[in-house]
């Protein structure tokens, strides 16, 4: 296992490079998806790696899938390299931990999140307008305090370098059709409610997330990452507290610092202090060891 920010692997067709994740083709019905371990922050990929993020969001990503396939398919065939085409084997450096294979789908042009507690751009707009997408909220909240019941709360998907914006039900409604948005608004909701329950017995709030999803043919498939520290908020729950920030086992540590440097939130982004990397990386790994009950074993 090796830490990796860029994959390369001819003769294998690359279909994108995201900005965590690079997609190759296989064939006319499955891609490969490899996490790699560049971090991105204020939709700008770093000069810097968190080393081993990548294995951390992958295997987050797998427990939760396999928990939650009775409430949502997916889009995963195998996750063990030794469960891969011959062709794959020679990567299995690059590999390890870090990719999966699945079903070729077509992504949903909306990301479906789900919100309970007001923090983030959630937060920011509701201070301007006391709105979150369209969702008229009770006045006087304070930051990071506990919605009435969650929102869903979708947003378009931006290029890299581009921002997502937070949009309300009837536009999203718009781009992907009524039927289908209620449909993964339902799914949303459910997978967020029992991941909810399941993370407070574990003494973590998740306070908000993200989900996409994909069709294949007819079929609507939970696809990309699920519940990870990067599209989500996780915060423990002693010492919760409304009125400020809160302590978190994601990278909003690493908002933080960035917001804190002073940087423009414009590309190129800053250079990593050793300090920020190594309490990054460790985040990411005790939010995996808490949820999961177990450790990862990296180098």
């Amino acid at each position: 296992m090796q830490i990796l920010t860029h994959t390369d692997m001819p003769p294998l067709k690359l279909l994108s490079r995201g900005k965590v994740r690079d997609i190759y083709e296989i064939d006319q019905d499955r891609l490969l998806i490899v996490t790699t371990d560049r971090m991105s922050a204020f939709d700008v990929v770093l000069p810097d790696p968190i080393p081993f993020k990548g294995v951390v969001l992958n295997q987050i990503t797998l427990f939760w899938m396999k928990k939650m396939e009775n409430v949502a398919p997916h889009h995963l065939l195998a996750a063990d390299v030794a469960d891969f085409p011959a062709s794959l084997q020679p990567f299995k450096d690059q590999l390890e931990g870090r990719s999966v294979l699945v079903k070729k789908a077509r992504p949903l042009p909306v990301e479906c999140i789900v919100r309970s507690y007001i923090t983030g751009s959630a937060w920011s707009d509701y201070q301007k307008t006391g709105q979150v997408c369209g969702h008229q909220l009770p006045a006087g909240l304070q930051e990071s305090q506990q919605l009435p019941e969650p929102l869903f709360t979708p947003s378009t998907k931006a290029d890299i370098g581009q921002h997502d914006e937070n949009i309300s039900v009837s536009q999203a409604e718009k781009i992907v059709g009524p039927d289908l948005l209620a449909k993964v608004q339902d799914i949303s909701l459910n997978i967020y409610s029992k991941a909810r329950e399941y993370a407070w017995d574990l003494g973590i709030i998740i306070a908000d997330t993200k989900f996409e999803f994909g069709l294949q043919g007819g079929d609507l498939l939970l696809i990309d990452e699920v519940l990870t520290p990067d599209s989500s908020r996780f915060w423990p729950h002693a010492g919760y507290a409304p009125g400020r920030s809160q302590p978190s086992f994601d990278k909003q540590y690493l908002r933080d610092w960035l917001t804190r440097s002073g940087w423009n939130k414009k590309a190129p982004g800053p250079s990593l202090p050793r300090d920020v990397v190594e309490q990054t990386r460790d985040r990411y790994l005790d939010a995996y060891s808490k949820l999961t009950g177990r450790k990862l074993a990296i180098p």
